[in-house]
């Protein structure tokens, strides 16, 4: 049972994951993250709907993908193109313009039965500037983008994955996080560099959102 497991490398080695990430095809090394979280978790089963926001290179949708199989959905967004050996699904797009949301409802209620897919994920970051303050403001404004976008197409019993960096407002964004999940948890992978402050928020088992906070927002 273990024995048949990965063997991540306890802490973050840049040259094992730049060499498997070769070996194996991937297009980033970021897959590897999502991998060792989905090992831990069983999170993404075949026939699975899932959307990825801010998804370029495309390491975390090429594993969605083939965790999900012919017969899941995946679609990914993102301002800049996906690496051009994916096929899949892709909105190239502002996730703030109303342009850019419209073109992913239509495609879901087109793919998706029902309209709501099973999981949201995002590893978007911020482009980094050095200041630790700014940064980490900055990564929390994509983390809640996310959210913002999530608890509209997630359904009942959906999950929701987004990246973050350390501070003291992301016990803010999971205390907010907290009431649409049975379960929430903070996560630091081991493919994720032990000095940077990346973590992640995994919430499983969505139990809905007020459709009158669609409304007063003007996204539904």
């Amino acid at each position: 049972m273990t024995r048949n497991k990965h063997r991540w490398p306890q802490g973050y080695n840049k040259d094992f994951y730049v060499r498997y990430a070769k070996q194996k095809g991937y297009v980033s090394r970021a897959a590897f993250k999502l991998l060792e979280i989905n090992e831990k978790y069983k999170l993404f089963k075949p026939g699975m709907s899932v959307v990825d926001l801010g998804a370029a290179p495309g390491g975390w949708f090429q594993v969605v993908e083939n965790l999900v199989g012919p017969h899941g959905f995946v679609v990914a967004v993102d301002l800049t193109p996906i690496n051009p050996i994916l096929k899949g699904e892709f909105i190239q797009g502002d996730l703030n313009k109303t342009t850019t949301f419209r073109q992913l409802s239509a495609l879901i209620y087109k793919k998706v039965r029902g309209g709501l897919v099973n999981f949201v994920i995002s590893d978007m970051a911020p482009n980094i500037s050095g200041i630790k303050d700014s940064d980490q403001s900055k990564a929390l404004r994509l983390a809640e983008l996310a959210w913002n976008r999530a608890r509209i197409f997630l359904r009942i019993g959906g999950g929701f994955l987004v990246k973050l960096f350390q501070s003291p407002n992301v016990s803010i964004f999971l205390i907010n996080l907290r009431p649409y999940f049975r379960r929430s948890r903070i996560l630091k992978p081991h493919a994720s560099h032990a000095r940077s402050s990346e973590i992640y928020i995994l919430a499983t088992e969505f139990l809905g959102y007020n459709q009158k906070v669609y409304n007063k927002e003007g996204i539904s």
